[in-house]
């Protein structure tokens, strides 16, 4: 989806499958565009839409506020017949050259380097939005990040206690097939708050859940910035072992009496 000054883009198509589509251009020096993506083929729809905001108001300054950067997950290439998408990308982006792009929890270090002009929008006071309203206490309850990679990126940002997990893996499938806990494991029951940027089909949340349930706790509730519509297929929605799952807009679009979305971008 497409917003420009927020209003959303609403495309037609003609036979041979081509966008038709019309774009209210203001006449401000700044004008915002919101890209959340739901396809690879808004890329040409976004282009499009930049260079006729151009030809029709050449002197604004375009700002892209793209809460979640597609590709993320391609941040790097092991073999030479892998295509490094993301890389490709970023170039794709900065092509455009937007005054700042406006990002949301990018999910690694490589995305927000290879795009230029990059601020990274702050999703702390969400997350602290959150937990006052599960009631988190900052002295009986544990923050839980599912692997070290997660724990690096938010223990500087939630300075609270917690517990990280160690994934056990099939390298040859990629499945996971398990999980550890590291850290300090309360004695008393305990409620849990799990934090991270992206999830796909859940498996991890499923396996960081199951086994935290199986450590003590009573309560577990988990927020993820970008969700994809997947998650809905995974086994930890029906497992039972999550009491409630928040995410934003960015890239979910369905719903599930499990997951409150919090509206911020669609």
């Amino acid at each position: 989806m497409i917003k420009v000054c927020g209003e959303i883009i609403e495309n037609k198509y003609f036979p041979d499958g081509t966008t038709s589509f019309r774009v209210n251009v203001p006449e401000g020096d700044t004008v915002t565009v919101t890209w959340c993506f739901d396809s690879t083929s808004e890329m040409a729809d976004l282009f499009f839409t930049v260079n006729h905001i151009r030809t029709h108001n050449r002197k604004a300054d375009i700002i892209l506020e793209m809460p979640y950067i597609p590709n993320a997950r391609m941040d790097r290439v092991k073999n030479n017949d892998e295509v490094f998408t993301l890389k490709y990308f970023a170039e794709f982006i900065n092509s455009l050259d937007f005054r700042c792009v406006k990002v949301y929890d990018p999910h690694s270090d490589v995305s927000a380097a290879l795009i230029d002009r990059i601020e990274k929008v702050s999703h702390i006071p969400l997350i602290e939005q959150i937990m006052e309203e599960i009631g988190f206490r900052p002295e009986k309850d544990i923050m839980f990040y599912p692997d070290a990679g997660c724990a690096k990126k938010y223990e500087s940002l939630i300075k609270l206690p917690y517990l990280k997990g160690e994934k056990k893996r099939d390298w040859r499938t990629g499945k996971i097939e398990g999980l550890e806990l590291s850290g300090n494991i309360p004695e008393e029951p305990f409620r849990v708050f799990i934090v991270d940027d992206i999830c796909s089909r859940g498996g991890t949340f499923y396996h960081s859940a199951k086994k935290l349930r199986e450590s003590g706790a009573t309560e577990i509730y988990l927020y993820i910035t970008h969700c994809e519509n997947t998650i809905l297929g995974g086994e930890l929605i029906s497992s039972g072992l999550v009491d409630r799952i928040f995410t934003t807009d960015s890239i979910f679009t369905k719903e599930n009496e499990l997951i409150k979305i919090i509206k911020r971008f669609r």
